[in-house]
């Protein structure tokens, strides 16, 4: 194996690795965006059918999805690191 191979395997390593953290951070996002439909906005605006209302739900769902997401990430690298506490 040389090193162009090994330089070849750690980039698609890398791209997967990216790819999957994007999906999982759309999908978090649309999971929470989905949640918030439920969420009675009529507490905060006067028209909780207003694009100000519509583009708080898109914030608070990137947020919160943001964040969600993270803590997805952090657990799957966390649960990946776990083998080498066992060696």
């Amino acid at each position: 194996m040389g090193i162009d191979q090994m330089v070849n395997d750690a980039q698609n390593a890398t791209g997967t690795i990216a790819l999957f953290s994007i999906v999982v951070n759309l999908f978090s996002i649309v999971f929470v965006w989905y949640i918030l439909q439920e969420l009675k906005l009529d507490v905060f605006f006067k028209f909780p059918r207003s694009p100000k209302a519509r583009m708080f739900q898109v914030v608070i769902a990137v947020v919160i999805g943001h964040g969600f997401a993270g803590f997805i990430l952090d657990y799957w690298n966390w649960t990946k690191l776990l083998r080498y506490f066992v060696e």
